[in-house]
């Protein structure tokens, strides 16, 4: 059994733990394209490739920003997704028809997905630039969320809400189907009110499926890129700049791969405390 898990392992070796030690040197080296071009190693400069992220105040504000995002979108994701999946496990007329369509949002790709709520966005002819136009009587017509340093980091976590909703609707959803009827009908029959069976039976039987499911989104907003790029570039000021950003900037931008390495490294180690921390602090028991 052994042998049929090689091939299995010389891949994750060769494309992932590989390509993570080398980055994690290049880390502490001032590397850049020159070196990439010429083939020459990079030269050992130590913390400098850190200390210099640290003192420019880049790397904090995308460390804020990056924690703000994931924090955002995983509370909301998760709230409104137990609700949707409440909603269509119930018998609610039109509940199945919802269940059929609820995953074209995330299928639609992430670039595209940017474009949409950028012209949602749009100051001028966006729809919530109406929206707002009819709720504040006209008090307020200039609505230019993504320009705006204070709330475009706001409008990016809409757009992600929009995108990843329907996933976690539908694990929790899975989740629901799992909770054995019997036990919720003998509650019922104890004098459990719905609130109580909620929380006291229905969330400990689907500890398991929303452990995985928060897990899987915390990876997700770690590593999201494309929408911040399409939708801000990690503009204005700064505002929406994470550290997968970040990481480009430097490395592709200002053509210092040593500090993007550096970047990378600390997203990475970042990534799997944050993985840990969740995975201690939210032990779950399988109760099946």
């Amino acid at each position: 059994s052994f042998c049929l898990t090689i091939p299995a392992l010389i891949l994750s070796i060769t494309f992932i733990l590989i390509p993570i030690i080398d980055s994690v040197i290049k880390s502490f080296q001032k590397y850049g394209v020159k070196n990439v071009i010429s083939g020459k190693p990079g030269v050992w400069n130590n913390f400098q490739n850190y200390l210099d992220l640290f003192s420019s105040g880049s790397l904090p504000n995308a460390v804020k920003n990056t924690f703000f995002f994931v924090i955002f979108v995983i509370i909301f994701q998760f709230i409104l997704g137990m609700a949707l999946a409440l909603v269509l496990n119930s018998n609610l007329k039109g509940a199945r028809f919802f269940r059929s369509i609820m995953m074209t949002p995330w299928v639609v790709p992430t670039v595209i997905s940017g474009l949409i709520w950028m012209w949602l966005f749009q100051p001028q002819y966006g729809l919530f630039k109406y929206i707002v136009t009819i709720f504040t009587g006209g008090r307020v017509t200039d609505f230019a969320m993504l320009n705006n340093p204070k709330f475009a980091l706001l409008g990016v976590s809409v757009a992600a809400l929009w995108k990843q909703i329907p996933l976690m609707t539908l694990l929790l959803l899975a989740g629901l189907q799992n909770v054995p009827n019997d036990i919720i009908e003998a509650s019922t029959i104890d004098g459990a009110g719905t609130v109580r069976r909620f929380f006291s039976i229905v969330i400990p039987y689907m500890s398991s499926v929303i452990k995985v499911a928060i897990s899987m989104s915390i990876i997700e907003n770690f590593k999201q890129f494309p929408l911040f790029w399409t939708m801000t570039g990690g503009g204005p000021d700064g505002a929406t700049t994470n550290m997968a950003i970040l990481s480009y900037r430097e490395a592709f931008v200002s053509m210092n791969l040593g500090s993007g390495a550096a970047v990378t490294s600390l997203w990475m180690l970042l990534m799997i405390v944050s993985i840990y921390l969740y995975n201690h602090l939210f032990k779950t028991h399988d109760m099946s």
